[in-house]
């Protein structure tokens, strides 16, 4: 258990090239990485890409489509207060010509 406990906090790389040839001509090369961590040292270093794989992530693509929808809505309502505050300000100012 030990080890385990020291693998996930210092990590362990694994890398390796698998190259397949015929007649000494290559046809593939396989590179292979492997890193075992654990979650907070893959964050440490800057490794989340399964925050954003919809494979790993499913509800993720949903909750992107409703980021998008409420931003846009959020536009919309700017764009009303924009409007109305113009509206009311052109008021205001006619108000206080016509006092003058």
């Amino acid at each position: 258990m030990d080890v385990l406990d020291r693998v996930l906090d210092k990590g362990l790389v694994v890398a390796g090239d698998i190259k397949v040839s015929l007649a000494e001509v290559e046809l593939l090369t396989i590179r292979i990485r492997l890193m075992i961590c654990s979650i907070d040292k893959a964050e440490a270093i800057g490794l989340d890409w399964w925050k954003y794989d919809r494979h790993l992530s499913p509800g993720r693509e949903q909750v992107m489509q409703e980021n998008l929808e409420l931003r846009e809505e959020l536009r919309l309502l700017e764009r009303k207060l924009a409007a109305l505050t113009r509206t009311t300000g052109r008021r205001s100012r006619a108000v206080r010509s016509g006092k003058d």
